[in-house]
C-alpha cells in the first residue's frame, strides 16, 4: 500500500516560509512541557512472556497455518506472500505496541540479520508497557469503561483493575469469573466496578454480559421472543434471574446504617454548615461515592405484567437456568451470581473460549472468524470452525492465558503475510489468506503521533484503587461533619475530576490537549477531541468506535494542534531530523520515522521538487513530514 508522496505545504508552514529570518534569531521558545521532553523511567513492571514456551507456542501456530492453508485450498484460494520486515515491523507494533515504532527501533530492527528477530520482537513487545497501554484500549472499549457510569459512582478503580489484570496477565476465566462475582466497595474490590457499569439497570446488564463473554445477543429478548434468533423471552428472565439478588447500595445492617441511610444524613448535616446549604460537588461525590457497595441477597425474579406468552403467567417467579449446558456441579450449592459466574467461565462453554478467540483474532487479522463478533448463531457462518477449535483448545491448555493466545496468532505465516483489501460489506466470506487492511484506531494514531513528537508519552498514569481509597473511604460509624469536610477537601484537590483534569492539562497540556498515551487520559474523551474526531468510542456501546473517514478527521490532521507537536522547537522530530547533518541521511530519517520504510526513487524526486521550490530548508522538511502525515499509508495497517 506504498504511497506516491504528492507535497502540499501545510498552511501554517507555508505563511512562515514566506517570512524572512531575521539577522539574528534567538534561541527557539520551547513550548512543549517538560514533563513529556525528557525519556521515562521504568513506567511499570511487565512480567516477560515465558521464553520456554515459545517451541510449543511455534508449533501450534504452525498448525493454525495448516488449518487455515487446508481451507483456503478448499475454497480455490492461495495465501497471500510473506510481508516484507518493513510492514511486519510497522504492523506488530501497532497491533501490539498501540503505535509505530521509533527510528531506533525500526532502524535497529531492520539492520539485524537475527533469523529469529520477528519472534524476538513479538515476545518483547509483549512484555512492555505499551502493550499494557494498548490493550488496555482495547478492552476499555469492549467494557466501555468511563470515569463516571453515574455521577456519583467513582470508576477509576475499576479502570486500574483492568489495566493491572493486562500487566499481570490475569488468567482470563479468573478474571471475568472475579468481575461477575466481586462485592464491597470499589475501592476495596475494584472488580466490583463491572457491576456498576451498568447500575440500576439489571437486564441491560445480563445482555451486556452475555455479548460480551459469550458472543450472543439476546437483547431483543428482553421483551419479546427474539424475532431472529431462538431465544424466549422466558429464557431471557430465567438468566436474568441469577443476578435478581445483585445490590448495589449499602443496606440496612451494614455499619453506620440503621433507621436511616448515613450518606444522606451526612448530606443533609453539611447543608446547615455552608452558605445557602450549597454543599460543594467534592463533598457530595465523596459522601455519596460510599453509598455504592456490591452486595447478594436472596431474592426472586418475577416475569413483567405484560408478559403475553401462555408458557407462563404474568408476575409469575423465574427460577434461574441457563441458555445452554449446566451449572458445573460445583457451584450448583453457591449463591446464584456464582452459580452464574460458574457457567459463563466453565471450560465446557465453548461460547467462553470461542468468543474471545474470536475477539482477538478480529483484533490483529482485522475480520472475525464469525461477524458479527458477539452474534454466534447458526446464520452467522464461522469462516473457519477447526480453527477456532485449535485455538480454544490452546487457550484452555495455557490456563487462559491471553498472552500466549496472542503469540501464537502472531507468530503464524498467516499473520506474517500481506494484508488484503476487503470489506464485510462485498458480503463474501473472508478466510484469511493473510490480514486485511485496516485503518488506524483513534488511539493507535494519536499514540504515534506522540511517539514522533514527545520522548515521555506516558508522564502519568490513570490512577489506582490504593491511590485514591484515602482520599474517598469513609467509615459512616466514626465520620463527623469535619472530618468528612477535611477529607472531601483533600479529595476536591486530588481526584475530584474537574480539579483533575485542569491540573494534567495544566502540567502536560500543549494548546489544550493534554499529551499522554490515550490509555491514561480520562475517558470518555470531550466529543471535539482528537481521539473523538477519529472515531473513539462514547462508551456507552460495546465496541462502539467507528473507522468512517470525516471532514473533521481531515482538517485536524490537515491544521491540527497534535500533527504541530511535532514540529515544534525540543521535539523528538524536530531534534531527530536537525540532529542529522547530511540531506540524504534527514530525508530518510523523515520516512523512516513516519512510514517505517526508506524513500523510493519516485519520493526522493518530489522530495527534490520540494526543495526546489521552498528556499527554507527547515520549511521543506516540515512539508514533507506534513504530506506523509497525511497519506493513506501513513493513516493504514497494512
Amino acid at each position: 500500500m506504498t504511497t506516491c508522496l504528492i507535497l502540499t505545504a501545510s498552511p501554517v508552514l507555508a505563511q512562515n516560509a514566506k517570512k524572512k529570518p531575521p539577522p539574528k534569531q534567538a534561541p527557539p521558545k520551547i513550548r512543549l512541557p517538560e514533563s513529556v521532553r525528557t525519556k521515562p523511567g521504568k513506567l511499570m513492571n511487565v512480567p516477560p512472556v515465558d521464553r520456554k514456551s515459545r517451541s510449543e507456542l511455534e508449533l501450534a501456530a504452525s498448525k493454525l497455518d495448516d488449518l487455515i492453508e487446508s481451507k483456503l485450498a478448499q475454497k480455490g484460494q492461495t495465501p497471500n506472500r510473506l510481508a516484507s520486515d518493513e510492514v511486519f515491523l510497522r504492523r506488530v507494533y501497532l497491533d501490539v505496541a498501540g503505535r509505530i515504532p521509533t527510528l531506533a527501533e525500526t532502524t535497529r530492527f531492520l539492520d539485524s540479520t537475527n533469523p529469529e528477530k520477528r519472534v524476538e520482537l513479538i515476545d518483547r513487545l509483549l512484555s512492555s508497557p505499551d502493550y499494557v497501554s494498548n490493550n488496555y484500549n482495547f478492552w476499555a472499549d469492549t467494557l466501555r469503561l468511563v470515569n463516571r457510569p453515574q455521577p456519583n459512582i467513582v470508576a477509576e478503580p475499576f479502570m486500574g483493575y483492568v489495566k493491572e489484570a493486562i500487566r499481570s496477565n490475569k488468567p482470563y476465566d479468573k478474571w471475568v469469573y472475579e468481575m461477575l462475582t466481586a462485592e464491597g466497595k470499589i475501592w476495596d474490590n475494584p472488580a466490583t466496578g463491572y457491576q456498576l457499569r451498568d447500575d440500576g439497570m439489571p437486564l441491560p446488564y445480563i445482555d451486556n454480559t452475555v455479548r460480551v463473554f459469550l458472543g450472543t445477543q439476546i437483547g431483543c429478548a428482553q421483551c419479546h421472543d427474539h424475532p431472529f434468533d431462538q431465544w424466549s423471552q422466558y429464557q431471557f428472565y430465567e438468566l436474568a434471574a441469577f443476578t435478581a439478588g445483585t445490590r448495589t447500595r449499602i443496606k440496612r445492617g451494614d455499619p453506620g446504617f440503621e433507621k436511616t441511610n448515613p450518606a444522606n444524613a451526612m448530606i443533609n448535616e453539611a447543608r446547615k454548615h455552608y452558605p445557602q446549604g450549597r454543599v460543594p460537588g467534592a463533598f457530595q461525590r465523596m459522601i455519596r461515592a460510599n453509598s455504592y457497595k456490591v452486595s447478594e441477597v436472596k431474592a426472586n425474579l418475577k416475569l413483567p405484567h405484560d408478559y403475553a406468552y401462555g408458557d407462563a403467567k404474568p408476575n409469575s417467579i423465574v427460577e434461574p437456568e441457563v441458555l445452554w449446558g449446566e451449572v458445573p456441579s460445583k457451584a450448583k450449592n453457591a449463591m446464584p451470581r456464582t452459580q452464574f459466574a460458574a457457567w459463563v467461565t466453565s471450560p465446557e462453554n465453548e461460547r467462553f473460549h470461542n468468543t474471545i478467540v474470536n475477539r482477538m483474532w478480529k483484533r490483529f487479522m482485522g475480520v472475525g472468524m464469525v461477524e458479527p463478533i458477539d452474534d454466534f448463531r447458526d446464520e452467522n457462518i464461522n469462516a473457519n470452525e477447526e480453527a477456532m477449535a485449535h485455538l480454544g483448545e490452546e487457550l484452555i491448555r495455557s490456563g487462559y492465558n491471553l498472552r500466549d493466545l496472542t503469540r501464537i496468532i502472531l507468530y503464524s505465516r498467516t499473520y506474517q503475510r500481506i494484508a488484503t483489501d476487503y470489506s464485510l460489506t462485498s458480503g463474501e466470506p473472508y478466510y484469511f489468506p493473510g490480514p486485511t487492511i485496516r485503518r488506524m484506531t483513534a488511539e493507535q494514531l494519536w499514540d504515534s503521533l506522540l511517539t514522533m513528537s514527545i520522548r515521555n508519552t506516558m508522564p502519568f498514569q490513570r490512577p489506582t484503587a490504593q491511590q485514591m481509597k484515602p482520599y474517598l473511604d469513609v467509615d459512616f460509624t466514626k465520620l463527623t461533619f469535619a472530618s468528612a469536610k477535611a477529607q472531601s477537601e483533600k479529595f476536591g484537590e486530588t481526584y475530584f475530576l474537574g480539579k483533575y483534569n485542569r491540573e494534567i492539562l495544566k502540567k502536560h497540556g500543549y494548546k489544550s490537549r493534554v499529551l499522554c498515551r490515550a490509555s491514561e487520559l480520562p475517558s470518555p474523551s470531550k466529543a471535539d477531541s482528537f481521539l473523538r474526531q477519529f472515531g473513539q468510542s462514547d462508551r456507552e456501546t460495546i465496541n462502539g468506535s467507528a473507522e468512517e473517514a470525516t471532514v473533521p478527521q481531515i482538517l485536524s490532521m490537515f491544521n491540527g494542534p497534535i500533527t504541530h507537536v511535532m514540529l515544534e522547537p525540543g521535539s523528538v522530530m524536530v531534534d531527530t531530523v536537525l540532529g542529522i547533518d547530511d540531506v540524504r541521511g534527514r530525508v530518510e530519517a523523515v520516512f523512516l520515522s513516519v512510514l517505517t520504510r526508506k524513500p523510493t526513487a519516485k519520493d526522493r524526486i518530489a522530495v527534490a521538487g520540494e526543495f526546489n521550490k521552498v528556499r527554507n530548508r527547515n520549511v521543506a522538511y516540515g512539508n514533507i513530514i506534513w504530506a506523509l502525515l497525511n497519506t493513506r499509508e501513513f493513516l493504514f495497517i497494512q
